[in-house]
C-alpha cells in the first residue's frame, strides 16, 4: 500500500546559500502518528511548510495520496490540515464563523452539522458564539485545530500544538489526537515536549541541521537505543569506586552514596547477580537498589549530539 505522503530527496535553499532542507526523504503511512523531532533550527517547520506549499521547495517532490504538491497543488493541498506554531486568528470573530469559513475556503460547501461535530470533539461548543478574543491560549488552540479539521483532510500537521498550554490541557490535545486517528486521519506531530511523543506517537523521526537523522517505530527505537541502569544505593559514602568493581564500569554518584551500573536488557546476562554479589565482597553496605529505563528523550539527545559530532 502506498504511503498518504511521500517526499523524496526535499532541499530548500535560500538566495544567501543557507541551506535549511538537504535532500530530506519520508514515507507516512495513512493513519500513523509520526512525532517529528528536532531542536530549534533543525528544519521542522520548513519541512512541514514545504509540504503544505507555503514555501517552495528547490528540488525533491512531495506527493499527497499520489498528488504532486506543486504539479497538483490544489489537490494535494486539499487533503493537508495545518495547526501552525503561532495563534493568528481574528480577535473579533466568533468561533463558530471563523471555522466556517475555513471550511469554505477549500470550496466545502456549508455543512453546519460536521461543522458542530469539530467543535463539540474539541469541547468549543459551548463557546461557539464566543469572539477569539474572549477565549483562553488553550481554547484558542483548540480553535486552530478546528479550523484545520473544517475541510476533513487525511493528513494533520501540528507544529507545537501544545507550547504554552497547561499540562490538563496538553493531555486533552493528546485525546484529540488519537481520536482522529481512530478516523483515519494522518498526524505529523513537532514538538518540544518528548513525553508528548513518547505518549502518542508509532513512530518517531528525528531532523537535524536539515537532514533526517532517523525514522524508527518508537517501540523498537527504545528496545533498540535504549539503555537500563541499575542504581545500588549505599548506607555510606565513597571517595571513589573500590578496585575489585572496576571491571562493571560503574559511575559514583554526585553523593558518593550510589553506584549506577548501566547494561544491555537484551543480553542473555545482565551481570547483575554477580555485580551485587561483588559488592557484598568488597565490604560495602546496601541501602536500597533500583532500576531505570532510557527514555526518549535521552535517545534523542543522544541522537542529535551524535549528528553534530560527525558534523
Amino acid at each position: 500500500m502506498a504511503p498518504i505522503l511521500s517526499i523524496k530527496n526535499v532541499r530548500k535553499a535560500y538566495d544567501d546559500g543557507f541551506e535549511a532542507l538537504k535532500g530530506v526523504s519520508l514515507d507516512i503511512e495513512e493513519g500513523e502518528i509520526l512525532a517529528l523531532l528536532g531542536p530549534n533550527g533543525a528544519g521542522k517547520t520548513t519541512l512541514i511548510s514545504t509540504v503544505c506549499g507555503i514555501t517552495m521547495p528547490t528540488a525533491g517532490t512531495v506527493t499527497v495520496a499520489g498528488h504532486d504538491i506543486v504539479r497538483q497543488y490544489r489537490a494535494a493541498r486539499s487533503l493537508i490540515g495545518l495547526v501552525p506554531q503561532e495563534i493568528a486568528l481574528e480577535p473579533f470573530e466568533k468561533v463558530i464563523n471563523t471555522v466556517r469559513f475555513s471550511r469554505g475556503l477549500f470550496g466545502k460547501g456549508r455543512k453546519d452539522s460536521a461543522v458542530e461535530d469539530i467543535l463539540r470533539r474539541l469541547s468549543l461548543w459551548d463557546k461557539r458564539n464566543n469572539q477569539i478574543r474572549e477565549l483562553s491560549g488553550g481554547m484558542k488552540r483548540r480553535v486552530l485545530i478546528a479550523k484545520a479539521l473544517a475541510h476533513d483532510p487525511r493528513v494533520l500537521f501540528l507544529d507545537e500544538p501544545t507550547a504554552g498550554v497547561d499540562v490538563e490541557l496538553r493531555k486533552d490535545m493528546w485525546d484529540i489526537v488519537g481520536q482522529l486517528r481512530a478516523d483515519g486521519v494522518t498526524t505529523i506531530l513537532t514538538t518540544h515536549y518528548i513525553e508528548e511523543a513518547e505518549a502518542i506517537a508509532d513512530r518517531i523521526a528525528v531532523i537535524n541541521d536539515g537532514e533526517i537523522l532517523l525514522v524508527e517505530d518508537k517501540d523498537k527505537l527504545m528496545t533498540r537505543m535504549g539503555q537500563k541502569q541499575l542504581i545500588v544505593q549505599l548506607t555510606d559514602p565513597l571517595s571513589k569506586v573500590p578496585a575489585a568493581l572496576a571491571d562493571y564500569a560503574l559511575v559514583l554518584g554526585k553523593d558518593g552514596q550510589s553506584l549506577v551500573y548501566t547494561y544491555d536488557t537484551k543480553s542473555e546476562r545482565t551481570g547483575i547477580t554477580r555485580l551485587l554479589q561483588d559488592v557484598a565482597k568488597a565490604g560495602l553496605h546496601l541501602r536500597d537498589v533500583e532500576t531505570q529505563q532510557s527514555s526518549l528523550e535521552d535517545i534523542f539527545v543522544s541522537l542529535v549530539h551524535k549528528g553534530e559530532d560527525a558534523a
